[in-house]
């Protein structure tokens, strides 16, 4: 399975690509919205984005929205990994599409768990 991380921290990138990798996934990763929709573009897409909310240029839930307007994506599953922890951004996130939704500071326990209930990943 392929994974986009869209996450404009390098180490919060990283520490979610050591993860994803260990669980058997191919990772590529993009450092704001934009990018991230290149990347979808130049890969010809992915099953899985883990998203950040707050980034320069396009912010997450832009990317989320941008994402779920093209059809050629619609099976993508996403998750945002965020440090917005306000019930109304997390309604928010899921209303505009997102799958799932992990709060900053997340373990790789936390995130296998997420992908195991979107069916991306078995224990």
């Amino acid at each position: 399975m392929r994974a986009l991380i869209v996450e404009d921290s390098c180490a919060t990138r990283t520490i979610l690509s050591q993860i994803l990798r260990g669980l058997g996934f191919q990772v590529v990763e993009a450092g704001d919205g934009s990018e991230g929709l290149v990347r979808l573009e130049e890969t010809g897409g992915a099953d899985l984005a883990l998203v950040d909310w707050n980034m320069p240029g396009m912010n997450g839930i832009d990317f989320v929205r941008a994402v779920r307007r093209r059809a050629a994506h619609d099976s993508m599953r996403m998750m945002m990994v965020t440090t917005e922890t306000e019930l109304e951004s997390i309604a928010r996130a899921l209303e505009e599409g997102a799958d799932e939704y992990v709060m900053k500071p997340f373990t790789r326990e936390v995130i296998a768990q997420k992908l195991e209930l979107m069916g991306l990943w078995l224990e």
